[in-house]
């Protein structure tokens, strides 16, 4: 079965007999998070696919059950792996919020006889298949093509029109992306993207279930966005996220977050919530997610639905995922909102009716705002920095240029340690080369874009520079 990490007396708290089996992997929520409020609902036996963040492991012995990490996740039959161990704990439900174990936890609750997402699964992470589900439904998204081989991408670039944008198959985190300017650009991407996502895999960013996952992408079109015809003030991103669940097959939207742009080729800086679209707008997206989610025929799970926002009222599906949306997308609702997803979706998975919002709730119903913010060693208008700079969270909270209004604090456990290098920029890599993840409170959506946008040109002097790198060439 593997190495445990020992069983451990429930805590007094516990208020039912309920077990969940949690599966942990990377991405998602951050795990401290997501396990405290799991374990408010049950008891929880913790299967560890991935290494837990150091500030994140004495408090999965105090407050799992069990916690057992498998020798090798990657090894054998996860499928199995984590039916088995449901078995041995007597799991009422099975759950995890990592992009890359939905499917194998979704495929094992079914042997299981559990809720789950679902057969249909594999639709919200194969983004071939993903793709193929809305063009049978003739929901607006980029024109794309299926690629598995050189060959094929380069016949791609001859029936789509360029600029187009590699992605793998199953990656996440603008991981492994690149941009095909013109055809012939096609070999060199294809051997970068490649590369990129057998380096993510080492690092454990990569599908733990399907083999040869990393061999899979798609080609598509890139359409243009246009923020300013849906946002009232600068500074955001062209494109949202509608935050939602499926519950018993019918999707429930929660709310919306925004972003600021993108640094290329798309690699996500920085999430906001609430996004401040007006209402009219923010209907007709919503309805544009519940017809992308409907189609995949899911049947209990989150959703996070990306949605590209363009002029004069167009707008394209990028993609769906049968999870919350990751980084601090759960945190920042809960904060918001007042709606602890997490500790909801327990109590779907074991047979609740949680009160989800009877629709999706709007900057009107929140208190304040939230925002997150992959720290980059980006400028904010997209050239590297010159040198290179040493990661120093105390600092970063001491001197950001916020707002009085706002409140700045530095996510620890998605962050590197205080001296650590701040990785150079690689744009095929994206989140891989981030250095820290900072949270902030504010006011209004609007205060948090501008204090991120303060603080992404305040960076680089606010961190204290590599002596030992030099310049960057």
């Amino acid at each position: 079965m593997g190495r445990p990490g020992g069983a451990r007396r429930p805590p007094t708290s516990w208020s039912s007999v309920n077990k969940v089996l949690y599966v942990h992997a990377k991405g998602g929520p951050p795990v401290g998070h997501a396990l405290t409020r799991v374990a408010a609902r049950s008891a929880v036996h913790l299967l560890a696919l991935s290494e837990l963040p150091a500030p994140v492991a004495s408090d999965a012995a105090r407050l799992c059950a069990s916690v057992v990490t498998p020798l090798d996740a990657r090894g054998g039959d996860l499928v199995e792996l984590i039916t088995a161990r449901a078995r041995e704990v007597g799991a009422d439900a099975v759950l995890t919020f990592s992009e890359y174990a939905v499917v194998a936890v979704a495929e094992a609750s079914g042997r299981l006889g559990l809720r789950g997402a679902g057969p249909a699964a594999a639709l919200a992470r194969d983004k071939r298949l993903m793709r193929a589900a809305w063009e049978r439904r003739d929901i607006p998204q980029p024109r794309f093509r299926a690629v598995t081989s050189a060959a094929e991408l380069e016949r791609a670039t001859t029936e789509l029109s360029c600029p187009l944008l590699l992605k793998a198959a199953w990656s996440a985190g603008s991981t492994a992306h690149q941009i095909i300017e013109q055809p012939a650009d096609a070999p060199a991407a294809w051997q970068r993207s490649r590369a990129v996502m057998a380096e993510s895999a080492l690092l454990g960013f990569a599908e733990l279930h399907v083999p040869g996952a990393s061999e899979d992408f798609i080609v598509e079109e890139i359409v243009r966005g246009c923020a300013e015809e849906w946002f009232d003030g600068p500074g955001w991103g062209d494109y949202v996220s509608v935050e939602g669940v499926v519950v018993d097959g019918e999707f429930r939207p929660v709310c919306l977050s925004g972003r600021m742009p993108t640094v290329a080729p798309f690699t996500e800086r920085a999430g906001i919530t609430p996004a401040a679209v007006g209402s009219e707008a923010q209907h007709t997206i919503v309805d544009l997610a519940r017809h992308a989610v409907d189609a995949l025929g899911l049947e209990n799970c989150g959703t996070h639905t990306e949605i590209k926002l363009g002029r004069e009222g167009r707008m394209w599906v990028i993609e769906t995922a049968a999870r919350f949306g990751g980084a601090m997308t759960v945190p920042q609702i809960e904060e918001v909102f007042g709606l602890d997803l997490v500790g909801m979706f327990t109590d779907q998975l074991l047979g609740g009716s949680p009160a989800w919002p009877a629709r999706a709730l709007t900057p009107e119903d929140a208190t304040g705002a939230a925002g997150s913010l992959v720290v980059l060693a980006v400028q904010g208008d997209g050239t590297p920095w010159p040198r290179r700079h040493r990661w120093d969270a105390s600092a970063v909270v001491r001197s950001a240029p916020v707002s009085a209004g706002s409140t700045l604090s530095v996510v620890r456990e998605s962050s590197l340690p205080d001296g650590a290098p701040v990785p150079v920029y690689e744009p095929a890599a994206g989140a891989n080369t981030m250095a820290g993840l900072c949270l902030l409170s504010a006011d209004r959506p609007q205060s948090v874009v501008g204090d991120f946008t303060a603080l992404v040109d305040a960076l680089p002097r606010i961190l204290p520079t590599d002596a030992t790198e030099g310049a960057r060439p």
